[in-house]
């Protein structure tokens, strides 16, 4: 398996310095992180009842380890929004200001888990690396909030930003996870509105198939380190209930993809969404759309929050830098010919 896919990176920063490189093989760290992964996580992921009481319990399970293994850069902001129905945080890392351009950031869940304060360490270091406000939204999970809540209101948070006097093109959006698959349901959505496209897109492991079918098939050649195909789809039917998966909103078509701005996605090599992560870009190249590949040896799922575990969550965040400075430069280009 390739560990490596590319059809576009930027070589070099902003600042015109070498960027990093992706690693070409697994670190014996890496290897060894995966492996005590698997015997705790993983095992404690399989077994806990998705009832009320279980799902309680991951939360604070998934908050203490994002907690302990993030990183809050020192002299982060954090504003909280609460207008017009739209919940969220605006973030911006150590000497970052508000400006024209910003980011808006949808954190992953399984649609369950998560929150805009479990994701904050995460956001700060992105607002740090790209010099980006960006506003995180605070969607409503399940089980209290079933399908399309979610998608609602991650739509609701982006046209709130975009009211804000912000354009499209002067935004970039990121997301992780079950967030990856809002992000895309949303701007398929929207394929034929080209003012609401952002200018670009940045994903981290995103899950694509909510049927859980392709994590399936990755698991026959190597087992995720933090969980199993089968709780991730438990976690997912809790949001999905008693809709059908072929629901346009839940299995997505990218027929339209080649009106989506470039969208960058890195993805761990130990993780059984690396196969979503494959799906998707070839799905958006296939059907004449702009996507970048990135799948990081030996890293586990959204390994770019958890910097105290693996040290490369530094090294990808600076390329997503580097992406996003490309996406608003082509922007700018595009605007000066037209």
């Amino acid at each position: 398996m390739a560990q490596l896919l590319v059809l576009f990176v930027p070589v070099a920063e902003p600042d015109g310095s070498e960027l990093p490189t992706v690693p070409t093989r697994a670190t014996l760290r890496a290897v060894v992180a995966a492996t005590s992964t698997r015997w705790t996580l993983h095992l404690l992921n399989n077994v806990i009842p998705m009832n009320r009481p279980g799902v309680a319990f991951a939360r604070g399970l998934i908050a203490t380890i994002m907690g302990s293994l993030g990183s809050m850069p020192s002299g982060t902001k954090v504003i909280p929004v609460h207008d017009a129905g739209v919940r969220g945080e605006w973030v911006l890392g150590p000497g970052v200001e508000s400006g024209r351009r910003a980011g808006y950031y949808v954190h992953g869940s399984g649609y369950v888990l998560c929150s805009t304060r479990t994701h904050r360490k995460l956001v700060a270091r992105l607002s740090e690396a790209t010099g980006l406000p960006i506003f995180s939204v605070d969607y409503r999970l399940a089980p209290e909030d079933r399908f399309p809540a979610a998608a609602d209101d991650v739509e609701a948070g982006y046209r709130w930003l975009l009211a804000q006097g912000h354009a499209a093109s002067d935004i970039v959006i990121g997301a992780d996870s079950a967030g990856g698959h809002l992000t895309c349901d949303m701007l398929l959505a929207h394929a034929d509105e080209p003012d609401f496209q952002p200018a670009g897109v940045v994903l981290f492991s995103p899950l694509i198939d909510l049927t859980m079918g392709l994590a399936e098939q990755q698991e026959k050649e190597r087992r995720d380190p933090a969980i199993s195909a089968a709780a991730a789809r438990a976690l997912v039917a809790l949001y999905v209930q008693d809709h059908d998966y072929d629901n346009v909103r839940l299995r997505l078509d990218f027929a339209r993809a080649d009106r989506l701005p470039p969208v960058f996605t890195q993805v761990g090599g130990f993780e059984m969404l690396s196969a979503d992560s494959r799906y998707l870009d070839a799905e958006i190249r296939r059907n004449g759309g702009v996507s970048t590949l990135e799948v990081w040896p030996g890293m586990v799922h959204v390994f770019q929050a958890l910097p105290r575990l693996a040290p490369e969550a530094r090294p990808a965040l600076r390329r997503v830098a580097a992406f996003i400075a490309q996406a608003f430069d082509d922007q700018r280009e595009l605007k000066e010919t037209c």
